[in-house]
């Protein structure tokens, strides 16, 4: 039974030492995401259809 206890007692704290560095490295960033916002201009915001695409570059003349 003392064994249990024991068992018990190690995987507290080893669950808080993980919790301990996990609370670390998000505080110091380790998380930040410092790729993404560099490349998020280089994507367009919207999908434009084929259509609306073919009438911005071919407008029909109007006939006189």
């Amino acid at each position: 039974m003392s064994v249990i206890y024991m068992l018990l007692a190690i995987s507290i704290l080893v669950a808080l030492i993980f919790f301990a560095a996990f609370i670390f490295s998000v505080r110091n960033g380790q998380y930040d995401d410092s790729y993404t916002p560099s490349v998020r201009m280089l994507f367009e915001d919207e999908v434009k259809s084929s259509t609306s695409q073919q009438e911005e570059t071919n407008p029909q003349k109007p006939s006189n």
